[in-house]
């Protein structure tokens, strides 16, 4: 073989083995390089609230664990659509996130026209969290339990008066789930805030709301409010003593969560890399501890369980929402 020959064959021969010492799985270059420069996460709501909160908690976890800065965006406006439509606009290159949360389920039929489809629109990278709610009566109210409610609001037509936050809120939503699956009236009253109705629930203007736990347990605990039950399926560790609704009324469920989501079309390994972080931080005790004393519940996910739960969270809101009659302010 000649020199200039056999130049060439090593050259090919060494170029050959190099190729194939890299990955075989699609996109392995994406998700070596990922993230190679600082990534936004959009929070569709003002700073200090819970999902705000969840956003600062988890991205300089992720700043640490994958070398790039994550820095939270808030974008408030329209329960979350303002920065929900920006980053379906935003290139699917998981360099522009958004903490997802119930709002979006809920506001997919709050809203008749939006400027995206939340499903088709974001793809689901790692659910973060869960709170319970808590269902509370001023204490001068005789029921003490949440089947001596249902018996009280059922000879009481009429006469009882729910605070709520806003339309399509959770302590709205859940009251409303609450009369559907009982048969009771209650009129929503609605409130800039939960904060705002506490007074009124405390000085008696109104008879139940249904308040985050991490809100209620205050006045709880100092007997303010009398708590009847929890939202979520299992009994909360905050509230000793405090029975789920649904020992009552059988299926009875609700709770409010984050998440992270992404533009769709994002690479599924950039998702993965997300999501395989997101877990970890959901099962390192001292995040965990962060979550629980918030009052939130780490809720793990892989994104096609994520997905699955957002369809049925939409699926199972839009039939109260229609039921209702909630119209978005």
């Amino acid at each position: 073989m000649a020199k200039a020959d056999r130049r060439e064959f090593l050259h090919l021969a060494t170029g050959a083995a190099a190729c194939s010492a890299l990955p075989a799985a699609p996109g392995g270059a994406q998700a070596q390089t990922y993230p190679s420069r600082p990534v936004r996460l959009l929070v569709g709501f003002a700073p200090g609230g819970v999902t705000d909160v969840t956003a600062r908690l988890i991205a300089p976890w992720l700043s640490a664990r994958l070398g790039q800065q994550f820095f939270v965006e808030n974008r408030p406006g329209a329960s979350s659509n303002v920065a929900t439509a920006a980053v379906a606009r935003a290139a699917p290159d998981g360099y522009t996130l958004l903490e997802i949360s119930d709002s979006n389920a809920v506001n997919a039929t709050l809203y008749d026209k939006l400027e995206f489809d939340f499903v088709r629109d974001i793809t689901p990278v790692a659910s973060i969290d869960r709170a319970a709610f808590v269902m509370v009566v001023n204490p001068s109210l005789p029921p003490k339990t949440v089947g001596e409610f249902i018996a009280y609001a059922k000879t009481n037509r009429g006469k009882i008066n729910m605070g709520a936050s806003g339309p399509g809120s959770g302590s709205q939503l859940f009251g409303e789930l609450f009369k559907a699956m009982t048969g009771i009236d209650m009129a929503a009253v609605q409130y800039r805030g939960v904060g705002v109705a506490l007074p009124d629930l405390i000085a008696g203007r109104l008879d139940v709301i249904f308040l985050p736990v991490a809100t209620a347990i205050g006045q709880v605990t100092s007997g303010q409010l009398r708590a009847l039950g929890v939202t979520s399926s299992t009994p909360v560790a905050a509230l000793p003593g405090v029975p789920t609704i649904g020992a009552t009324v059988p299926g009875y469920e609700g709770f409010v969560w984050t998440g992270l989501g992404a533009p769709a079309h994002t690479p599924p390994d950039v998702v993965a890399t997300l999501n395989q972080h997101v877990n970890a931080a959901l099962a390192d005790a001292t995040f965990k501890d962060e979550l629980v004393k918030r009052g939130l519940e780490p809720f793990p996910s892989t994104p096609d369980e994520l997905g699955k739960f957002i369809a049925e969270a939409i699926e199972k809101w839009s039939k109260v929402i229609r039921a209702a009659g909630i119209k978005a302010e």
